[in-house]
């Protein structure tokens, strides 16, 4: 069969090379994650909006100090974690749909849903709409974040995907900061009581959705993916696009083709039954051990919630009043806060592909702990001074209190924020690859949606001391990351499979057993590492005969497959 020359039609992958390729897709891929935090951070302002809540009827507005009086806390919350119920059944149906018609469409087919949602919350005429509203929306987002991680991992090299993806990260909060500033912006406009002032917001989520769409169908799609529709061809060109296309960057684009190629192919053999049931429950995968890793991303989004992050988000706005501050002020420091937030997740950049994700987790679980124990016993020290008369003393707890939900943010950000959703993109096999990745989106929905409803209902019933059980949480992670989850970073994602295979849940038994792999099933993986190459069928490792001074190239020998035509 002749070697693929072009993609057909108008594709940048024709146009673009290796880092270049890599960021258009990345910028892409950004985008959906700038709607993400842009979504998030949304409902915050307009949960505020006289407007919206005369029209949701859970509460008014106190006309003498401006300050949103909740009457049915239950509905204005169902409200916000009806979103969560959405992005559950949508990262389930996003799984399925990217692990069967690709990445790309899979993408666009998220974008849709989002922005019928968008236009269904901006156009709400009261609660049962609203809240129709809110759950497609979480539909939209649910297949989206299911998908474009696993998108931008498989298309990135091993020794950069953290980078990529912590970038993206930037991206979400930055989505945040525009939220928050927007709204706060839109709170001057005819005093903060039009109707304009909550719907804008929720409308301008459709600007990134709508180049999103239009723009997605012009990227290549994922190589693995190809690779098991057995669109080999374009796999292969999609790489030397990716990893460079002359001399010895087509060498290793060459060599990391075989290697998909060898995987897939063990994993059609070892894995026989793929559903969601099969998946959580481990049935029918072998030695791929996919239940395990079902459970492993799904309670790393539950502890990313438990670290404490929600717990900041609901009670930040209480520490800064206990600090002395007023309404205005208050509103002001937690959008620097959010932008402190922001910048925070830079430092990801730099140190994820260098540390690993395990000690990412660990210095942050610990820092984060840290933060969370002092920012409630300073809140406690506010509030008791504050009760005494002392109001001097008070303002100096509270501003305490207030350094450390900075400090907690800013280590978030740089830490849990991105390994939770970095890792489930990372750790599954070709075959289930984003149906994995939904699990992670399951997990989070379910924190999230627990917390968003639980975090109102602890404050209220012992107040700062729920800071202290996200600093006990933290701590607990430590524990629970060091036992169970091996590491991935400078990782191909074909030795997943071999990082996965110890019969045992223990990271440390997962590695030995990775070490042991390596060495007797050579022809797994290692081929583009070492500069072999596996005959699939008879499963022997062949050393390559080259001269590089002379050809500057590897020539394979020929590989019986359905791509031979």
């Amino acid at each position: 069969m002749a070697e693929l020359q072009r993609l057909p039609g108008f594709n940048v992958a024709n146009r673009l090379e290796k880092r270049q390729l890599l960021i258009a897709v990345n910028c892409v891929a950004a985008l959906s994650i700038f709607f993400f935090g842009y979504d998030q951070g949304m409902m915050g302002g307009v949960n505020n909006a006289k407007d919206y809540i005369d029209l949701m009827g859970f509460g008014h507005v106190d006309p003498a100090t401006q300050e949103p009086i909740i009457t049915d806390s239950l509905l204005q919350g169902g409200i916000v974690s009806v979103y969560y119920l959405g992005t559950l059944f949508g990262c389930l149906g996003g799984g399925w749909c990217g692990d069967k018609v690709g990445r790309i469409k899979s993408i666009a087919v998220g974008a849709v849903w989002a922005i019928v949602g968008a236009s269904l919350q901006c156009s709400a005429q009261n609660k049962d709409w609203m809240i129709c509203a809110r759950f497609v929306n979480g539909i939209g987002t649910g297949i989206l974040n299911a998908i474009v991680p696993v998108w931008a991992t498989e298309t990135a090299e091993h020794t950069s995907r953290g980078q990529f993806i912590a970038i993206e990260f930037t991206l979400n909060i930055f989505g945040v900061v525009v939220a928050y500033w927007l709204e706060y912006g839109l709170s001057f406009i005819d005093n903060g009581d039009s109707a304009f002032r909550w719907r804008f917001p929720i409308a301008f989520q459709i600007i990134p959705l709508l180049v999103l769409l239009s723009v997605v169908w012009f990227f290549p799609e994922s190589p693995r993916w190809l690779v098991k529709a057995g669109r080999d061809e374009e796999a292969r060109f999609i790489l030397h696009r990716l990893r460079g296309s002359t001399g010895d960057d087509a060498v290793r684009a060459d060599r990391e083709y075989h290697d998909i190629r060898n995987i897939a192919e063990l994993e059609k053999k070892e894995s026989t039954k793929n559903s969601y049931f099969h998946m959580l429950f481990g049935i029918g995968s072998g030695e791929l051990h996919t239940g395990r890793r079902v459970q492993l991303v799904i309670w790393l989004q539950i502890l990313q919630e438990w670290v404490g992050i929600a717990g900041v988000t609901v009670y930040a706005p209480t520490i800064f009043r206990i600090a002395g501050f007023d309404t205005n002020k208050s509103q002001w420091i937690s959008g620097l806060n959010n932008i402190f937030y922001m910048f925070a997740t830079l430092i990801c950049v730099f140190t994820l592909d260098r540390i690993g994700r395990r000690w990412t987790l660990y210095w942050g679980a610990v820092a984060q702990g840290i933060a969370m124990f002092l920012a409630g016993a300073f809140s406690r020290l506010g509030q008791d001074a504050r009760n005494a008369g002392n109001i001097g003393l008070a303002n100096s707890y509270g501003a305490a209190a207030a350094s450390f939900v900075f400090i907690f943010t800013s280590v978030f950000g740089a830490t849990w924020l991105t390994v939770p959703w970095l890792y489930p993109a990372e750790i599954f096999p070709l075959q289930v690859r984003a149906k994995g990745n939904a699990w992670g989106v399951f997990g989070w929905s379910i924190g999230n949606g627990w917390l968003t409803l639980l975090c109102p209902v602890m404050f209220n019933a012992i107040g700062e001391n729920t800071l202290h059980i996200f600093g006990a949480a933290n701590f607990l992670s430590l524990v629970v990351v060091w036992a169970l989850y091996p590491e991935s970073n400078q990782r191909t994602l074909e030795e997943m499979d071999l990082l996965f295979a110890s019969p045992s849940p223990w990271a440390w038994d997962a590695e030995r057993t990775f070490a042991r792999l390596k060495e007797e099933r050579p022809e797994l993986v290692l081929a583009a590492k070492r500069g072999e190459h596996v005959d699939t069928e008879s499963g022997k490792v062949t050393q390559e005969e080259q001269d590089s001074s002379a050809r500057g190239a590897v020539m394979y020998p020929y590989v019986e497959s359905s791509d031979t035509g």
